[in-house]
């Protein structure tokens, strides 16, 4: 049962650069409307790979957030974070000044850092000699650049690091920023996920591991999980940041929005294998187990999930057979979707922007669809919400992310009650 002498943790702030859109209205808007965000690759000339489409950010002005003479020294991962950081600050309308600076902290999550830096870096090493690659080579390419940068522009002086669990490292960086706030080690976190990771070799490498989808020819209908007909899943980018708080100082700060409360998260290892989850399911299962048991809540009042659901053959039958074991007969009553269908696989960056979908269907009693969802799979057999936005009470929900490595994350989150 959950430990009464912890603070309780709201959040209170929010700000998303997806592929959806580059706020969070635009992005909610999206999922509720059903839209994809997937598209033919423009960032780089595809015509060579077998994969040739992902779930890019369009329109994206790092200039709206950043000094144009430091933005070209910033990777786009990094952007990201500072641009999602500052709008969740200013969402929650909250200050960082001199009085509170050492009790805020961030934890950025990130999966692949500046890879596009390293690729450029590593052809004008070959072609130019090594007196001509850049000195900001290091500082764009390391995964923590994003909290650090985040840091310098928010003047935030308390704990800070970066989580790099794969595609659980937003999930990560979320469930650790909520412990340092619940034992009183900080007063708010600016936590998350970002990844900016849609490059010629990201894009190879991926598709050589047989892990994308191949649908080019209708890329909105590539991402497709839980379907019969899926193949892959398709390559995402953008940033998710949340502001989290101690709800006794949100508050006494007058905070003008409380979205919702965390108060769970589970975290466990597959021990199985380097990218495919346990076929068992076990770690997952564990890992939801351990979030309700966190929580101090039961299977019965669960009433939504948002789901890791990528649109890879193993990874879908694997997530449906957890939540079976994890709930047991209320999995076939609750509502799960997929926000992967339209945004894409963000990585890193996924635990994010998720927990935000998954934040504002607790807040506002609205459930996202799972688009493409034409032909179930007979092993998934859940209700997954399809095609269609629901509207449903959701008191507690989990959000579940696993990464390569055999890394589980389940977040819960509740309605929140004074």
């Amino acid at each position: 049962m959950i430990n009464k002498n912890l603070r309780r943790v709201v959040v209170t702030g929010m700000g998303a650069i997806t592929p959806l859109g580059n706020t969070v209205k635009e992005y909610w808007e999206g999922l509720i409307a059903g839209r994809s965000g997937i598209s033919a690759i423009t960032h780089f000339d595809a015509s060579l790979h077998t994969c040739k489409i992902a779930a890019e950010v369009r329109d994206f002005n790092p200039y709206d957030y950043l000094e144009r003479k430091e933005a070209k020294h910033i990777s786009r991962f990094a952007q990201f974070a500072v641009a999602a950081s500052l709008q969740a600050i200013a969402n929650a309308e909250f200050k960082i000044d001199d009085s509170n600076a050492t009790e805020v902290g961030i934890i950025i999550g990130n999966g692949i850092g500046g890879l596009q830096v390293i690729e450029e870096q590593q052809k004008i090493f070959l072609t130019q000699g090594p007196k001509r690659c850049s000195p900001f080579t290091i500082p764009m390419t390391i995964s923590n650049i994003a909290a650090g940068l985040t840091a310098i522009h928010t003047g935030a002086k308390g704990p800070n690091f970066c989580t790099v669990t794969a595609c659980a490292a937003g999930s990560n960086a979320i469930g650790e920023a909520f412990r340092l706030i619940q034992t009183g080690q900080a007063q708010a976190m600016i936590c998350g996920g970002t990844e900016a990771a849609i490059t010629p070799l990201c894009i190879a490498a991926f598709n050589s591991a047989k892990t994308l989808s191949n649908r080019n020819e209708e890329p909105t209908r590539a991402s497709r999980p839980f379907d019969k007909e899926r193949n892959g899943f398709v390559m995402g980018e953008g940033a998710g940041i949340l502001l989290i708080e101690d709800l006794e100082h949100a508050i006494r700060r007058g905070a003008t929005h409380i979205y919702a409360e965390i108060v769970g998260y589970g975290l466990t290892c597959d021990a199985y294998h380097i990218t495919t989850p346990s076929p068992n399911g076990e770690g997952a299962t564990r890992a939801m187990e351990l979030a309700l048991k966190d929580a101090g809540l039961f299977p019965n009042e669960v009433s939504y999930i948002n789901a890791h659901g990528t649109s890879t053959i193993a990874n879908d039958a694997t997530e449906t057979l957890a939540i079976k074991q994890a709930l047991g007969n209320r999995a076939l009553e609750i509502p799960i979707s997929s926000t992967k269908s339209m945004t894409g696989h963000l990585l890193g960056a996924s635990g994010g922007i998720e927990a935000i979908a998954t934040v504002l269907t607790v807040g506002l009693d609205l459930i996202p669809p799972t688009i493409n969802l034409d032909q179930p799979d007979p092993k998934c057999d859940l209700d997954y919400v399809p095609h269609t936005s629901r509207n449903q009470r959701v008191d507690v929900a989990l959000s579940n992310s696993f990464g390569f490595g055999g890394h589980n994350v389940s977040l819960a989150f509740k309605k929140f009650e004074d």
